[in-house]
């Protein structure tokens, strides 16, 4: 297992890209009072997506009534929903010129529905602002509740993700409130009420999982219906998480991409430094193409196209 003090091998190794760029964009976030997943949960794209002038909104606040060992994201009583977020995500997307608006959120179990209706009330408030933009959400679970995971795919995102996030052995280390079974079927739900609409879902590694159980997540999601994937390389984002038991050679990954174009998977990004709304914009355009009838060959990301 790496320890805390060891470094990092030489494919995780690069600049950091911060250019005038990336101050207004964290400007911008802070004077419409929004938060990203890029900030909270400290990913270590930041720099370059805020110095593209993109980010992965981060709605119903900052704090998560879950508490997975992965995340940094802070695990506590969150504040009551603010009813002018959506139109405020809208605005930040209209100002950044975004084509491809990712909306993810914390695990509010706290309400009803999850906040499936925010997440419906943002998809609506950038639809409406920018009716030419293409619109991803990465949500929660919602306690798997059927009528809450339909109020989101009824707003008729053009991309439906959720995470397994790892393999179903790690569970109870990693997410110990959420259930694989439970996700699996999020996923199932959304393929059997919305066929059209396009799933996704991602995986870490470096958690400790071997590849054989990797690939059979890989054929589960499939099973469900899930079209599009992502795999990247866990890494430790604070002292108060998980510490990284593997470094994934680039090769794995690569490897792994060709399972999972093999498998059927329209799109597919599998590299170390992945993440799940990590150029998701190429990778939903690249997931259409493939719809068309262009190979699926061509919808992936490589472990050497992360350079």
């Amino acid at each position: 297992m790496p320890s805390a003090s060891q470094r990092f091998p030489s494919w995780l190794r690069r600049p950091i890209a911060r250019n005038g760029a990336y101050s207004a964009t964290g400007q911008l976030l802070d004077e419409l009072g929004l938060n990203t997943v890029c900030q909270s949960a400290k990913c270590p794209n930041r720099g370059e997506c805020f110095s593209e002038g993109t980010a992965t909104f981060l709605i119903m606040g900052g704090a998560c009534t879950r508490d997975c060992r992965f995340c940094a994201i802070e695990s506590r009583r969150p504040e009551p929903l603010d009813p002018e977020e959506p139109e405020r995500v809208a605005q930040a997307a209209a100002r950044m010129g975004l084509k491809h608006v990712v909306v993810t959120s914390v695990t509010r179990d706290d309400l009803p529905d999850g906040g499936a209706a925010h997440f419906s009330a943002t998809i609506g408030a950038v639809r409406a602002l920018l009716p030419d933009v293409t619109v991803e959400v990465l949500t929660p679970d919602f306690g798997g509740d059927e009528a809450s995971i339909d109020v989101v795919s009824a707003a008729l995102p053009d991309v439906f993700n959720h995470n397994v996030e790892t393999v179903p052995r790690l569970y109870s280390r990693v997410r110990p409130k959420a259930d694989y079974e439970r996700s699996l079927r999020v996923l199932a739900r959304v393929h059997e009420m919305q066929a059209g609409l396009p799933t996704k879902s991602g995986i870490m590694l470096g958690l400790g999982e071997t590849t054989q159980e990797v690939t059979q997540v890989l054929e589960d999601l499939r099973g469900h219906g899930v079209s599009m994937v992502t795999l990247g390389q866990y890494l430790r984002p604070g002292p108060g998480q998980l510490p990284v038991s593997e470094f994934v050679e680039p090769s794995v990954f690569a490897a792994l991409a060709k399972k999972a174009r093999a498998m059927g998977f329209s799109a597919v990004a599998s590299a170390p430094f992945v993440r799940s709304s990590y150029h998701a914009k190429e990778l939903s355009g690249e997931s259409s193409g493939s719809a068309s009838g262009q190979p699926s060959g061509s919808a992936s990301v490589s472990a050497t196209d992360q350079d």
